[in-house]
C-alpha cells in the first residue's frame, strides 16, 4: 500500500480548521446591543450594581451610566478601560428543536489567550453566568421560543503586551493608564444565538484527539496506520454540505479506533483543572481581581454542567478578592470546596518568589495561607503550588514541612538554559535536612490543553521511568484566559483509557502525590537550591520595589517586636488588626513577578506607593510603642530591634543614650583620604576607590595588591530577550570601571565617625558616596544616592577579598547557602549571578570579610589568579539595570543604596552586620531604659517575637541556628510563664525534639543546624 498518510493528515487539518469547527455554531438570530463606556472607556472599573439595572440610581448617575445604541464592527475599549455591553432579544423557534449558545466575540486574536480583552456575563439581578475569553466564547441559553434574552457583559479591555509569535519583548508605554494611548483597540467581531451542533462538536473532539495521537506514533506503528484509515473513512462519510446531519455517522467509522485500550504499561497521567492567575504581571492588581473572578465563574459553570472536572486553585489572596468583590461567587466556590471539586492549593498567601522573600515573610505566606484557607474551607493544603516562581530557595523544605505541607510542585525549573534537571519526582533536601517529595509535571507547561502532543511529551520526557509511572499536568487557559474549557474535557475523556496515549486521569493534587510518592519507595535526592539557569536579572530589576519589600520586613519585624513589648508590659493594646492587614499587603507584593521586578509599570508605581504608606503605618506602630514603653520624659532613649546588642545596647531593649565616642583619625594622603580606628585602616584613594583596608587587629590587608574596592563598573545588558527578567552571561565580555569624579572631600559626624563624600559623573547618571568608618569599627559604611539615567545598562559595584576559597556563603532564610566559585562543572558555570539577603561572606579557614547591604540581592563572586600562585575572590553587588520592557523607564531616576565591608567577618559576624544595617538604632525622648521581654543566651537567633495570631495573648518566640552547627540555648522570658510548648509555623502544637526544658520561664533549646523552632508561651495570670 502506498505511503499517504500526510494527504490524509493534511485533509483532517483543512476540514477541521475550515469546516467543522466553524460549523459548530449556527447563527439563528442576532442580539441588540447597547453599551456604556465607562467614562468614556477610559474610566477604572464600577461595581456591578452601579451598571445594572435596580441599582442605586444616584449612583448610576454619578458615575454617568448611559447605554447608547451599538452595533457589532463598532470598536470599543481604549487600553484599560472598561465597557458594559447590554445584550437582549427573543429566544428564537429553533429553540424548541434544537440546543441554543450565545457566541460573543469581543475583537480577539487566536494567539495568547489569556493576555487580551476579557468579559463576564451577568444576569440583570447581578448573577454571574461566566466569562468570555479568546477560547470560550459561548453563554448558555436557556428559555422557550419567545422568552426574552437580558445580559449584560463587563468587557475589559485589557492591552495584549507580550505578543510570543511575532516581537514579544519591544517597549510600550501601554503597560501604565498614565501613559497609555486613548485609541480604541478592539472591535465587537460578533454578537448572535447559535443552534449548538453537540453531534458536530463531539466529532471534532474526536477528529481531533485521533490526529493528535498518531502524530505521535512512529509510521512503522500499526496503531497509527489503524487510526488514518478510520481518520479517512470518517471523512468519507461527512458530508461536507450537511455537516450536521452525517457527523454521527463519521463518528461511527471512529469507535473502533477510540475503543482500543490502553497498553497495559501505559503512563499514567494525572490531569487536575487549573488556570495559574498571575496576581499582578502585564496588568494591575485590580484587574487581577476581575480576571480571578471570570476564571471561577467559568470554573463553577462547567463544574455545574461536566461531573468529570476537579480544580485546583493556589493564593489565599486571590480567594480573599473573589470574597471581597465578587461574594456569590466565593458562596459557589466554598460550596465546590466542600464537594471536593474545587480545590484549595498552595497554602500561601500568593504564589510569591522565593528568593529574595525574607525569613520572618516566608514563613508568614504559610501563615496567613493556610489560616485563611482553615478559616473559609476547614482545610489546609498539604502540596505546596509554585509552578512560576523564578527558582526556589534551599530554605524552603523546612519551611513548608512546618507550615503542615507534604508535598511540593513546580514546572519553571524546565527552562534551564544549560542543563536538564534529572529528575521529575524526587526528595528536595533543604539546608537543614529536612525532605519534601517534589513533583516537576514532565509535560513542561501549566497550562495545558491536554493535545496529543503534551501528553506524549510528558511520557517521552519523564525521568524516572522504570521506578515510576505516575505524572501530573495542570489544564486551562490561565491569567485571563478563563481556565479550563469544555474541549478539554472532551480530550481527556477520551484519553482516559485509549491505546497509544497515556492513561489520563482527572483527580486532585493530593491524590496523585499520595499515590506517587507510595510508588517511589527510594526516590533520588536533590540537595539544596533549586536555582533557575534564567530570569537572573529579576535579582536587580525595579530597585525601589526590592527596597520597599526589605524595608517593609524590616518594620513589620519592628513593629511586632515593640507592640508585643508594649503588650505584655501591659502600656499598651497589641495592633493585631493593622499588623495582619499590613503584612497581608506586603506577602501580596511578594509575588512572583511583582517583587523579581518584572511587571508593568503601573504594577512597580503602586508598590512604591503602597510601600510609602505602609512605611508611615508601620512607623506610626513603632513609634507610639516605643514612646508608651519609654514613658514621658526627656531622657533620651536608644531602643535596639536587632537580634544582637550593639553599642551597649541590649538585643530588643532600650537604654539611656551614651555620649559620642573616641574619633576615627582622618588624614589627606596623595589626593586621597586615609581613615583609621583602633580596628581597621583604611585608605580612599584620589579616584574615590578604596585602595587599602588593614585590619589591625589581625595585622592583615584585606585586598589583594594592586586592586580596588568600591570600584563601580558598568556594564552593557542587553539579553536575548525577558529584558527586566534577563541576565546573559555574554554581559561580562564588556565593562567600563567607573573611576572619573567630580569632587571628593572629608566629611566628620557628631558621633566621631569619619566620611569622604566621593561624587561621580557618568554618562547621563550622577552618583554620590559616603564611604565611613565609625569608632571602633570594624565595618566600612558606603551610602550612595544615584541619579540613574542609564538604559539598558546594568550597574555593579566590587569588593576584591584577599582570600584563597573556592566558595562563598550566602544568607538565605533562616540560613545560609554555601555556593561553589569555581566553574568546573556547567551547573557551576550557570550560576554566575545568585541571589542573597543581606550578606554574602567569602573567607579561608580562618579569615573573612563580608559584605552586607540594606536593599540588594543580586550578585557574583569570581575567582582571580594572583602572580604568587594562590587567587583572591571578587564580590559584586548588582546595584541598578535600565531594561525597557515591561517598564520601558525601568530604575530611572533618584535611589539610595547602602552596602558595607564588613573586615574580619566570620559567619556570625555576617550574620549580625547584616541585622546591624537592615534595623537602625531609634531614639524616644521618654523617662526610663526598657528591658527585653525575652533574652536568649547562646549561638542561635531570636528572629521574631509576637503575639499569636489567635488572639489568646500568648506571646510567640520564632528562633533559629544560623551557622549550620547544632547549638545549645536558653530563651529567659522576663514576664511570669504558665506554661511554654513547642509549635510549627502556624502556631500548632509540635511533639518536636528542640524544647528540652522549661522552668520558671527559662526555656533550653537545642537545635539542629538550620534548625528553625517556635515556642509558644502561655502568660500566667
Amino acid at each position: 500500500m502506498h505511503d499517504n498518510h500526510t494527504l490524509i493528515e493534511n485533509r483532517v487539518a483543512r476540514v477541521l480548521l475550515e469546516r467543522v469547527h466553524p460549523a459548530i455554531h449556527r447563527p439563528v438570530a442576532q442580539l441588540e446591543i447597547t453599551a456604556w463606556h465607562v467614562q468614556g472607556g477610559r474610566g477604572e472599573p464600577v461595581q456591578p450594581e452601579i451598571a445594572l439595572p435596580g441599582g442605586d440610581p444616584d449612583e448610576a448617575a454619578a458615575a454617568g451610566v448611559d447605554y447608547v445604541p451599538f452595533a457589532v464592527g463598532e470598536p470599543w475599549g481604549p487600553a484599560w478601560g472598561t465597557t458594559w455591553f447590554h445584550i437582549t432579544g427573543t429566544v428564537p423557534p429553533e429553540a424548541s428543536e434544537h440546543e441554543l449558545e450565545l457566541v460573543i466575540d469581543l475583537g480577539w486574536t487566536q494567539a495568547m489567550p489569556g493576555f487580551q480583552s476579557e468579559g463576564l456575563v451577568y444576569r440583570p439581578d447581578g448573577s454571574v453566568v461566566k466569562a468570555l475569553n479568546p477560547r470560550n466564547v459561548w453563554v448558555p441559553l436557556d428559555g422557550q421560543p419567545g422568552d426574552t434574552i437580558d445580559l449584560y457583559v463587563e468587557a475589559a479591555a485589557n492591552p495584549l503586551l507580550l505578543d510570543i509569535q511575532f516581537q514579544p519583548f519591544v517597549p510600550t508605554e501601554e503597560g501604565d493608564r498614565l501613559t497609555s494611548s486613548p485609541k480604541p483597540l478592539y472591535v465587537l467581531n460578533r454578537a448572535d444565538i447559535n443552534v449548538f451542533h453537540r453531534d458536530l462538536w463531539e466529532l471534532a473532539a474526536d477528529l481531533s484527539a485521533l490526529f493528535q495521537l498518531q502524530a505521535e506514533l512512529g509510521l512503522g506503528e500499526p496503531r497509527r496506520w489503524n487510526i488514518l484509515r478510520a481518520l479517512e473513512r470518517a471523512l468519507d462519510v461527512l458530508e461536507l454540505s450537511d455537516l450536521p446531519g452525517t457527523a454521527a455517522s463519521a463518528r461511527q467509522e471512529l469507535v473502533e479506533v477510540l475503543s482500543a485500550p490502553a497498553n497495559a504499561s501505559a503512563h499514567t497521567v494525572t490531569a487536575i483543572g487549573h488556570a495559574h492567575i498571575d496576581s499582578a504581571w502585564l496588568w494591575p492588581m485590580r484587574e487581577t481581581v476581575r480576571k480571578v473572578a471570570r476564571t471561577s465563574s467559568n470554573v463553577l459553570n462547567l463544574l455545574e454542567g461536566d461531573d468529570s472536572l476537579q480544580f485546583a486553585m493556589s493564593s489565599a489572596q486571590q480567594y480573599a478578592w473573589i470574597k471581597e468583590f465578587r461574594p456569590e461567587v466565593f458562596e459557589r466556590v466554598k460550596a465546590a470546596v466542600v464537594d471536593g471539586r474545587f480545590v484549595p492549593v498552595g497554602g500561601m498567601w500568593v504564589e510569591s518568589d522565593t528568593n529574595m522573600v525574607g525569613s520572618e515573610a516566608m514563613a508568614r505566606q504559610f501563615v496567613h495561607g493556610q489560616k485563611f484557607f482553615m478559616e473559609n474551607f476547614g482545610l489546609h493544603a498539604q502540596e505546596v503550588w509554585l509552578p512560576d516562581s523564578f527558582g526556589y530557595s534551599a530554605a524552603l523544605p523546612q519551611i513548608v514541612t512546618l507550615a503542615g505541607a507534604k508535598w511540593f510542585l513546580t514546572q519553571k525549573i524546565s527552562w534551564n538554559q544549560t542543563n536538564r534537571f534529572p529528575h521529575h519526582s524526587f526528595d528536595w533536601e533543604g539546608i537543614d535536612g529536612t525532605r519534601v517529595f517534589t513533583h516537576f509535571p514532565p509535560a513542561d507547561t501549566y497550562n495545558s490543553t491536554l493535545s496529543g502532543t503534551e501528553l506524549a511529551h510528558a511520557v517521552r520526557n519523564y525521568r524516572d521511568k522504570g521506578a515510576s509511572n505516575h505524572s501530573l499536568v495542570p489544564f486551562g487557559w490561565g491569567d485571563g484566559g478563563g481556565g479550563p474549557t469544555r474541549e478539554m474535557l472532551q480530550q481527556a475523556r477520551r484519553t482516559r483509557d485509549l491505546e497509544g496515549a497515556p492513561k489520563v486521569v482527572i483527580r486532585t493534587p493530593a491524590e496523585f502525590f499520595a499515590e506517587a510518592q507510595a510508588e517511589y519507595a527510594n526516590p533520588p535526592v536533590w540537595k539544596g537550591e533549586l536555582y533557575l539557569e534564567q530570569h537572573r536579572g529579576t535579582y536587580t530589576s525595579q530597585g525601589k520595589t526590592k527596597q520597599g519589600n526589605r524595608r517593609s520586613e524590616h518594620l513589620l519585624h519592628e513593629a511586632e517586636l515593640w507592640a508585643t513589648t508594649a503588650a505584655v508590659r501591659g502600656v499598651a493594646e497589641y495592633p493585631q488588626a493593622e499588623l495582619d492587614r499590613v503584612w497581608k499587603l506586603v506577602l501580596l507584593h511578594q509575588f512572583h513577578d511583582v517583587l523579581p521586578g518584572s511587571s508593568i509599570a503601573w504594577v512597580h508605581r503602586e508598590a512604591a506607593e503602597r510601600y510609602r504608606q505602609i512605611a508611615e503605618d508601620l512607623g506610626a506602630i513603632i513609634t507610639a510603642s516605643q514612646q508608651a514603653l519609654a514613658g514621658t520624659g526627656e531622657t533620651e532613649i536608644v531602643f535596639n530591634g536587632s537580634p544582637f546588642a550593639r553599642d551597649g545596647v541590649p538585643s530588643y531593649g532600650g537604654v539611656v543614650a551614651d555620649g559620642p565616642s573616641a574619633k576615627v583619625s582622618a588624614m589627606p594622603e596623595n589626593g586621597g583620604f586615609v581613615l583609621e580606628n583602633s580596628r581597621v585602616r583604611v585608605v580612599v584613594d584620589a579616584d574615590g576607590t578604596i585602595g587599602s583596608v588593614r585590619d589591625l587587629a589581625a595585622d592583615r590587608e584585606v585586598l589583594p595588591a594592586g586592586e580596588s574596592a568600591n570600584l563601580l563598573q558598568l556594564h552593557n545588558d542587553f539579553p536575548n530577550g525577558w529584558d527586566a527578567w534577563d541576565i546573559d552571561e555574554f554581559y561580562r565580555n564588556t565593562v567600563t570601571d567607573i573611576r572619573d569624579l567630580d569632587a571628593i572631600e572629608l566629611t566628620r559626624t557628631a558621633d566621631g565617625a569619619a566620611t569622604v563624600r566621593v561624587t561621580r559623573s557618568f554618562g547621563a547618571s550622577r552618583i554620590v558616596q559616603n564611604i565611613t568608618v565609625g569608632p571602633d569599627s570594624a565595618t566600612i559604611d558606603i551610602d550612595s544616592s544615584i541619579d540613574w539615567r542609564e538604559q539598558e545598562k546594568l550597574l555593579k559595584v566590587a569588593f576584591p577579598i584577599d582570600v584563597h576559597t573556592d566558595k562563598a556563603e550566602f544568607e538565605t532564610q533562616f540560613g545560609h547557602v554555601v555556593r561553589p566559585t569555581h566553574e568546573n562543572t556547567t551547573w557551576d558555570a550557570a550560576r554566575f549571578e545568585v541571589s542573597a539577603h543581606r550578606w554574602v561572606r567569602v573567607g579561608e579557614p580562618n579569615y573573612g570579610a563580608a559584605i552586607v547591604n540594606d536593599s540588594t540581592y543580586g550578585h557574583d563572586v569570581t575567582r582571580h589568579k594572583i602572580e604568587n600562585g594562590s587567587s583572591y575572590s571578587t564580590v559584586r553587588l548588582s546595584l541598578l539595570r535600565g531594561p525597557k520592557y515591561p517598564d520601558p523607564l525601568t530604575d530611572q531616576g533618584e535611589h539610595r543604596i547602602r552596602f558595607a565591608l564588613v573586615v574580619g567577618a566570620d559567619v556570625s559576624r555576617a550574620v549580625e552586620a547584616g541585622y546591624a544595617i537592615n534595623l537602625p538604632e531609634r531614639r524616644v525622648f521618654g523617662a526610663s531604659p526598657v528591658e527585653p521581654i525575652a533574652r536568649i543566651s547562646g549561638a542561635v537567633v531570636l528572629e521574631t517575637l509576637k503575639l499569636a495570631e489567635d488572639g489568646s495573648g500568648d506571646v510567640i518566640a520564632r528562633v533559629y541556628e544560623p551557622l549550620g552547627v547544632r547549638a545549645a540555648a536558653t530563651l529567659e522570658a522576663d514576664f511570669a510563664v504558665d506554661s511554654a510548648w513547642e509549635t510549627d509555623l502556624l502556631e500548632r502544637k509540635l511533639d518536636g525534639r528542640a524544647l528540652e526544658s522549661v522552668v520558671d520561664g527559662t526555656l533550653g533549646l537545642r537545635l539542629r543546624p538550620f534548625q528553625i523552632v517556635t515556642v509558644r508561651l502561655k502568660r500566667a495570670g
